[in-house]
This record gives structure tokens, C-alpha cells and sequence, in this order.
């Protein structure tokens, strides 16, 4: 939901090379947690799926307020993890920016942006809504994600400001937080969408929402709960 849908040269170089470095960074991280996990294979495949699958709703424009999009980033959170999350956010918005969805400068933002999403989706999923019922904890963990990546992409227009613009500061700030207002509306669809599809799978595959966290392996207590009437 959350992207930043600027051209290159409305971010002054300092700010691009900025972002892109804390996503390198936050990249780093993800894949030297990565090297010490037991990847599967299954893992890797519903990765490689859920990054077709987002980058295909990406396309798909809203004619609301302008045009806006769904990307799926908390069940790409919920179905693969903190770990391989990022790199899929990454491989979306690459390939997002080669049809000139947003710029190539602007990829470590988004990147960040995006990867806020993917991660608050899955500790909302995993931790903060677990003794809800899987429909609920899939709406509550799509919507705050998305609540989370709207607040940042706000934030990093608003610390990089807009090269030939005349707004600025607070300015900038009242301009720019209408597009994520905006956007929460059609998050409410998103998370529907996203509460659909991890009941569904809590029914036929339960295994499919139990990736690994940041830290190792999901504890135990933390995943779905068995499916009423089973």
C-alpha cells in the first residue's frame, strides 16, 4: 500500500544515497540472519510466489483519490517471515521500478517503507494478536503493517523534502499525510483480503503460517491455533 510513487530527482542525492544505505543495511542484517537459519525449500517457493503475487496486485491501480494500489507486503510478512520478507520487498520494488513505478533512486525507500510492513505484519500476526481468531489476527496484522508503512513513507518525505518545491516542514507535512489517509481506506480492503487468505490457509495448510522470526524459530505457542470444528 505504502510506496512512494516520486520520479528520481525529486530527492536531493544525499537523501537517495541515505536510504539506500539503511536499506543495504537493514539488507545485511536480514541475510546474515538468513546464513544461520534452515531455509526449505517450500520457503523459498512460496517467497518466489508471494513476490509474483505482489507485484502483480502492485499494478493493479484503484481509480480512488487519484489512483492507489494493494501490495499484499503483511501476508508476504505472514507467509515467509522477517527474514526473507525484506528481499522480497526488495525484488518487487526493483522490478516495480523498471516499468517506471516509481524511481530507481527511490528503491531503498521504499525498500524500508516496505519492509516495515512486512515485519509489523508478522510480529502483529505471530505475537501481538495470537489469542484472536486467524480472520481477525490476518485483518488486524495487514492493517496496522500498512498503518506503519504509511507513517514512515510520510516521514522520509517529509526529512528529505522535495527538490523545487516550496513547501517544507510542517508545510510539507499537512500536504503529504493527505495521500496516507487516503491510502488507510483502502488498507481496510487489504486487510480483508489478507484476513480471507490466512483463514483459508489456517484451514487447508496450516503449516504454511509458521515461518521463522528473526530470532530462530516461531515458538510453539505462538502459532494458529486449531481450526474449530477439526
Amino acid at each position: 500500500m505504502a510506496h512512494i510513487h516520486l520520479p528520481d530527482g525529486v530527492f536531493s542525492i544525499q537523501w537517495v544515497i541515505f536510504w539506500w544505505g539503511l536499506a543495504v543495511a537493514l539488507l545485511a542484517i536480514v541475510l546474515f540472519i538468513a546464513r544461520r537459519q534452515t531455509i526449505t525449500v517450500q520457503r523459498l517457493t512460496i517467497a518466489a510466489m508471494v513476490a509474483a503475487a505482489s507485484f502483480a496486485i502492485f499494478q493493479i491501480n484503484i481509480p480512488y483519490a487519484g489512483g492507489v494500489h494493494m501490495n499484499l507486503t503483511p501476508l508476504i510478512g505472514i507467509l515467509v517471515g522477517p527474514v526473507i520478507g525484506p528481499m522480497v520487498a526488495l525484488i518487487v520494488n526493483i522490478l516495480s521500478a523498471a516499468i517506471g513505478h516509481g524511481g530507481w533512486g527511490l528503491i531503498g525507500a521504499n525498500t524500508l517503507i516496505n519492509s516495515s510492513e512486512v515485519i509489523s505484519g508478522f510480529y502483529l500476526f505471530y505475537f501481538a494478536t495470537r489469542r484472536l481468531e486467524l480472520f481477525t489476527r490476518g485483518a488486524v496484522a495487514a492493517f496496522g503493517g500498512l498503518l506503519v508503512g504509511n507513517i514512515l513513507s510520510v516521514l522520509i518525505i517529509v526529512i528529505s523534502g522535495i527538490q523545487g518545491s516550496t513547501l517544507s516542514g510542517a508545510a510539507l507535512f499537512v500536504f503529504t499525510i493527505q495521500v496516507p489517509l487516503l491510502n488507510l481506506l483502502v488498507a481496510v480492503v487489504e486487510a480483508v483480503v489478507t484476513g480471507f487468505v490466512v483463514q483459508y490457509l489456517g484451514t487447508v495448510r496450516q503449516d504454511l503460517l509458521a515461518p521463522k522470526g528473526l530470532f530462530g524459530e516461531v515458538r510453539q505457542d505462538v502459532l494458529v491455533p486449531d481450526v474449530p470444528g477439526e
